[in-house]
């Protein structure tokens, strides 16, 4: 369980190096979940 717990924090650790998530930019939350399956995609890409 605690192995789990750490990959689901390194991945919001990674999502918070997107500027765009962190702040919040999008206004609709349709477009900011949007943004979070590109930045989850980026990640699955590296």
């Amino acid at each position: 369980m605690y192995k789990r717990r750490n990959e689901v924090e390194r991945l919001f650790h990674c999502l918070k190096g997107f500027r765009r998530i962190s702040s919040r930019f999008e206004k609709l939350d349709v477009m900011f979940l949007a943004f979070i399956n590109f930045a989850l995609v980026v990640d699955g890409l590296r």
